[in-house]
């Protein structure tokens, strides 16, 4: 398989509709779909099939128990830190193909020690 377009990271996200908007999306441009867990919902919520699991079978898509494993397999890439914390406005940005986009949990967001990493 060739290198995504993107690798999208969703850190222990909690509402499962997001999610399958977010591989719906993922789907359309090419980009890999990773969660961290814990999820804050099983990957058979009704809700994420309905947002999106009818894209599922066509997503390329992988769960990881923690950040050391996004850490370890995505070691080299650049990664973009989606938060409120940002030096830079995402439109300001010049992604690259492989660049990873991580966005945190809807409730908590990024732990800072994610963000202090980056």
């Amino acid at each position: 398989m060739s290198e995504p377009l993107l690798h999208v990271v969703l850190y222990q996200p909690d509402i499962p509709q997001n999610t399958g908007n977010i591989g719906r999306s993922c789907v359309a441009v090419g980009a890999k779909l990773w969660l961290v867990r814990p999820l804050g919902f099983r990957l058979e919520d009704r809700y994420l099939k309905r947002a999106g699991m009818d894209y599922w079978e066509h997503l390329d898509w992988e769960a990881v128990d923690d950040w050391s494993q996004i850490e370890s397999r995505l070691s080299g890439r650049r990664m973009w830190l989606m938060t409120k914390f940002a030096d830079q406005l995402v439109w300001e940005a010049d992604f690259s193909r492989g660049d990873v986009l991580v966005f945190g949990s809807e409730t908590r967001g990024l732990p800072a020690s994610i963000r202090e990493l980056h």
